[in-house]
């Protein structure tokens, strides 16, 4: 007898073959995801120059022009995040890649209704379809996004997927990532949005062209609320919240992106074409406040001015802000080239040094007396900018009034080899025309320096002479490298000579003639109106300032007390309080001429000093037996006054009329006296060593 199987046994066999079938087809699935090439999801980003506190100043375009900033998760508002993951993905960090109950949905949805309700792609999905560049809504395409996703699971965590995604969704134009996306429609970074911004940038990258905020607001506000009101649904905002958010305008217009610093971002580019991210010292608020500032002042002053800024702290050396033109794209102005590095005649800006020279040499100090009249070196005339001399003046008045006769007088003493040492020792690269040898024209402008050049000069200053290193980058590379180290170079002042060179430029008058409070501070003026300078420092910061045209042309009546000056004040006063400058250091000597020792009361230059052939003094005005009407435009001054004038001999200087006393000048060899009536007049004066001159004239 042949016994039958139960029938029980074939449901069990069945389901045997269909859980073999899909083991094999599970092996299959595996085999091909695994022979599918992984999309690169390191794409290459905009590179971008951040500000000392990561603030965006300006970014490039990647090839084709495409604006596709680098992006971290932690940059992104969580709020956002929500949003994106609630209507694109909701099992984002659940699946591996492909959302099976997310496409039965779509399946479903595309049967009852007809039509593609909601797709079932995931956010890997959509990654791997932005890497691949294939069509979205045929059936290879979604396979082969399926395994790309699959793929890309398989070798990249889900904050690298979502990073990735975020930094290449589009969104509209050359718009890539939310960062690109955010800025240009936002005008902000995606650190922190409303529920409106956010909702608005999770809608854009689902139809980018057609929900552009410029061409169709209309359908990006429709995109908008309705990613507003699925958020609703899902708790993820409050009803108030949507009432307040669908209220919010959409915006109409791009927004340009950053381009603070525009100049230091393309030489810091050029100098590391490789790097993504440049992070640099400068503040990206004073930055733009300063640009602004430039471009304000060069309009006003001439179309074709352009005008530069360096703003550095000289205690750490880190640069602040770094104007380099009046405008980047201001062609009049050719605000391209970069004026903080160019090549100009530094004009009267260098004699700060030149008079600290002599401080350190125990040639002058501030109080000594020097000469300011026409003097003549080895055929070398120098003469004063108003053309003007002052006759014997300290050494004190003779830099606050920028005075030319001292300055080369005190450069003819200490060589000016040796002040193009110690520029060196600044940092500074100074150029001579021809490669000459240095002669006593560089003490006016007559060599080439840059604006970097004078700040590092000025900072080294107001640090007491130390030499300073300024940096504009904070990924370790300085802004001007030296070959040495700070530490092994020698100093550029002594202290007490660096402190007595602040103690005068704090006297300085400014453009209405008084001193600003708190601020040490030179002008410069080069030869024919080419170049204008203002350097200045407080305890804390160094501010430098040029104003000229780029292509070195003449403009009638610049000068740096009126055009760089202001331009000077202005900075300071948006770098907040003043920061008092230092006291003096040990060993200061702090007197008047007539207590000075023997060997400093007057400067040793060459013709005075020790060793020098004293000489009386000689009344230059009016001659011996001259004839004058009283009133007359002949040595005539304000009410009728008469000059007297003097030359030789040491002042102070006391005059007298028929041996009464009519003044006394401590310094000045220029008198103005009111004659009583007419007659003979015997006009004296005797000097500070006793020495005396006479003469007799007839006054009518």
């Amino acid at each position: 007898m042949i016994r039958q199987r139960p029938r029980v046994l074939w449901p069990a066999a069945l389901l045997a073959v269909v859980a073999l079938c899909a083991l094999i087809g599970w092996l299959g699935l595996r085999a091909w995801v695994a022979a599918t090439p992984v999309p690169d999801w390191h794409v290459r980003t905009s590179s971008v120059v951040l500000d000392r506190e990561d603030r965006l100043l300006r970014a490039f375009t990647v090839d084709g022009g495409r604006w596709r900033l680098p992006l971290v998760l932690e940059a992104v508002d969580p709020r956002f995040l929500a949003l994106l993951l609630a209507v694109e993905d909701r099992r984002f960090y659940r699946h591996a890649g492909v959302d099976p109950l997310a496409l039965a949905r779509a399946a479903t949805q595309l049967v009852t209704a007809g039509r593609i309700v909601s797709g079932g792609s995931t956010l890997s999905m959509q990654l791997a379809r932005l890497l691949d560049g294939g069509r979205t809504r045929v059936l290879g395409g979604k396979v082969r996004q399926a395994l790309g996703a699959l793929a890309l699971e398989r070798t990249a965590e889900k904050a690298q997927i979502l990073t990735a995604y975020l930094t290449v969704a589009p969104y509209g134009g050359n718009l890539e990532g939310l960062r690109a996306g955010s800025l240009a429609w936002l005008g902000k970074e995606p650190k922190r949005l409303s529920a409106a911004e956010a909702a608005l940038l999770v809608a854009l990258p689902q139809a980018p062209e057609a929900r552009r905020p410029d061409r169709n607001p209309a359908a990006a506000r429709r995109a908008r609320d309705r990613v507003l009101a699925r958020a609703l649904a899902l708790g993820l905002i409050d009803a108030e919240t949507a009432t307040a958010a669908r209220r919010e305008p959409v915006p109409t217009g791009r927004r340009l992106f950053p381009l603070l610093a525009p100049h230091l971002g393309a030489r810091l580019v050029r100098s590391a074409p490789g790097r993504g991210v440049h992070r640099v010292t400068l503040d990206a608020r004073l930055q733009g406040g300063l640009e602004s500032l430039a471009a304000e002042r060069a309009a006003a002053i001439d179309p074709r001015v352009s005008v530069a800024l360096l703003v550095a702290d000289h205690g750490s050396g880190q640069v602040l802000a770094e104007v380099g033109s009046a405008g980047l794209f201001a062609g009049d102005r050719q605000g391209h080239v970069d004026m903080t590095r160019a090549l100009r005649s530094p004009g009267s800006a260098l004699k700060p040094l030149i008079y600290g020279l002599a401080f350190e040499s125990g040639i002058a100090h501030p109080e000594s007396l020097i000469e300011d009249r026409p003097t003549a070196f080895a055929g070398y005339v120098p003469g004063n900018f108003d053309r003007a001399f002052q006759g014997t003046v300290t050494v004190r008045r003779a830099l606050a009034l920028s005075l030319n006769v001292p300055a080369v007088q005190l450069l003819d003493a200490v060589g000016p080899a040796r002040l193009i040492a110690r520029m060196r020792r600044a940092g500074a690269a100074p150029v001579l025309a021809d490669a000459a040898p240095p002669g006593l024209a560089i003490g006016l402008g007559g060599l080439g320096v840059t604006l970097f050049d004078l700040v590092r000069i000025y900072g080294a200053i107001a640090r007491g002479g130390a030499p300073l290193d300024l940096t504009d980058s904070r990924d370790g590379a300085a802004a001007n490298p030296d070959p040495e180290s700070i530490a092994d170079r020698p100093r550029v002042l002594d202290a007490r000579a660096a402190w007595y060179l602040t103690s005068i430029l704090q006297e300085v008058p400014g453009p209405v003639g008084t001193a600003p409070a708190g601020i040490a501070f030179k002008t410069g003026t080069s030869y024919g109106y080419r170049d204008a300078w203002a350097l200045g420092y407080d305890g804390r910061h160094v501010v430098g300032v040029w104003v000229g045209r780029p292509d070195g042309a003449p403009v009638p009546g610049l000068k740096g007390v009126d055009a760089a000056v202001p331009i000077l004040l202005d900075c300071f006063a948006r770098l907040g309080p003043r920061v008092p400058l230092p006291p003096a250091p040990a060993g200061v000597l702090l007197t008047a001429t007539q207590a000075l020792p023997p060997t400093l009361r007057q400067a040793r230059v060459r013709g005075a000093g020790v060793g020098a052939v004293a000489t009386g003094p000689e009344i230059a005005f009016p001659p011996d037996g001259a004839r004058l009407e009283i009133g007359s435009d002949t040595g005539a001054g304000e009410g009728g006054g008469l000059a007297l004038k003097v030359r030789g001999g040491q002042p102070p200087f006391t005059w007298f009329a028929d041996g009464r006393l009519i003044g006394r000048e401590p310094f000045a060899r220029l008198l103005w006296w009111r004659p009583a009536g007419p007659g003979f007049t015997a006009i004296a004066v005797v000097d500070g060593h006793g020495r005396s001159s006479r003469v007799m004239v007839y006054l009518h």
